[in-house]
């Protein structure tokens, strides 16, 4: 009797340990710091007074509990959020009817954000599907510089007159290509869900994909993961000209340096597990071209980097996955490519290979190379500029990832 009740027990608090449910981020993006004056922040459409943003994000998995993340990230001054929906999209702004959920902040429907913080909404019952499209709503009363910006979205939200946060639909509005103020969207999932965050630069944040399609190499990933029956999400935390040994030099919208982001991108997410690092080229590309030569860096210097980062998610529990530096000879952008810099990059994707410092490798480079000019992007994959992929590209980048690396 002993033993029967015993395994009874043991089955009982299996049973309760695998239905119990934490929060996992099924879509997010990187802030970079603001913009320097006001004219940039105005031709980028980055200040508001009474106005609303309606940002349209792709989930990656999902659920029938969510909540939001508000940053402030590089902001300068305290932002007045004065309300905030969430609802599922049904096409360009227009909400699916039945859908829209007004949020709140500790239980209050307004919230004040102080420089540099983060808020979390209270969570609501919502069915968020998986792979599929969010509208969330956020109301700006009084004047306001964007923060928590995420430039190149390549997604196109929308920016109205007056508090529209519940709104069937919003016509007249102004579009944007960038994410702002809104950094995560989060859902309550099993204790077996889990996530990947894919860390990187233009190529991990699907520059020369097709806006509004979701083509970027994560986002097939993500779709691969739901298709396979795992419950993995995929957080896409690429900023466009990251490196990451630098901050950006002449172009704030590149980031701070990827040891710097590294805590708030990939360590803090919820329900992160694994992270996938595709990051380098601009390191490589940049230092003579956008940025000084003075920062030239080694590939010993790369890979001291890397290593900084393995060690650092392997003290979170987390697996670490290395991807190989893409091809880019022939790319349009001038002095970004020399044959110094190839050396340099084909001896950092041999560490990444052989090096055993990687809990895994994705051999990118050899996924989109032309077989007839290793040091080139295959014509069929090249977004245009002989550097980011195109849709093709992403979709062979994405294919490539063995998802037996997601346990």
């Amino acid at each position: 009797m002993k033993i029967r009740a015993t395994l009874f027990l043991a089955a009982l608090f299996a049973s309760i340990a695998l239905s119990a449910d934490h929060w996992v981020v099924t879509w997010g993006a990187s802030p970079a710091p603001q913009l320097a004056d006001e004219t940039q922040m105005r031709d980028a459409k980055l200040l508001f007074e009474n106005q609303t943003l309606r940002e349209i994000v792709h989930t990656s998995i999902g659920s029938n509990t969510v909540r939001v993340r508000l940053s402030n990230a590089y902001g300068k001054q305290t932002v007045e959020i004065g309300a905030t929906h969430i609802a599922l999209r049904a096409k360009g702004s227009e909400i699916a009817a039945g859908s829209d959920r007004a949020l709140t902040f500790s239980g209050r429907p307004t919230v004040s954000i102080p420089p540099n913080a983060l808020v979390l909404s209270d969570p609501v019952k919502l069915d968020v599907p998986a792979t599929g499209d969010l509208a969330i709503s956020i109301f700006l009363p009084k004047a306001v510089t964007g923060a928590g910006i995420h430039y190149s979205a390549q997604q196109t939200s929308y920016i109205a007159p007056g508090d529209l946060t519940s709104a069937a639909s919003i016509s007249n509005a102004t579009t944007t290509t960038s994410w702002i103020f809104l950094t995560g969207v989060d859902v309550l999932a099993p204790e077996s869900a889990s996530a990947v965050v894919a860390f990187g630069d233009s190529i991990t944040d699907g520059a020369r994909s097709t806006v509004d399609a979701n083509r970027r190499w994560p986002n097939i990933l993500a779709d691969r993961l739901q298709h396979s029956g795992k419950k993995v999400a995929v957080l896409d935390a690429g900023i466009g000209g990251n490196r990451i040994l630098h901050d950006a030099t002449s172009n704030v919208r590149f980031g701070v340096n990827a040891l710097a982001r590294f805590d708030r991108d990939v360590l803090s997410q919820p329900g992160v597990k694994y992270v996938i690092v595709l990051e380098g080229i601009n390191d490589l590309g940049h230092a003579g071209t956008s940025a000084p030569a003075s920062e030239t860096v080694s590939s010993d210097d790369l890979i001291a980097g890397f290593k900084q980062m393995i060690e650092r998610a392997h003290e979170k529990g987390l697996k670490i996955f290395g991807a190989t530096i893409t091809p880019f000879e022939g790319t349009v952008f001038p002095g970004y490519f020399t044959p110094e810099k190839e050396a340099k990059r084909k001896a950092v994707n041999e560490w990444i290979r052989t090096g055993r410092a990687f809990d895994g490798v994705i051999d990118f480079e050899k996924a989109i190379r032309d077989p007839q000019n290793p040091n080139r992007v295959l014509p069929a994959y090249d977004g245009g500029d002989h550097l980011h992929p195109g849709d093709a590209g992403y979709q062979a980048m994405g294919a490539v990832i063995d998802l037996r690396l997601f346990q």
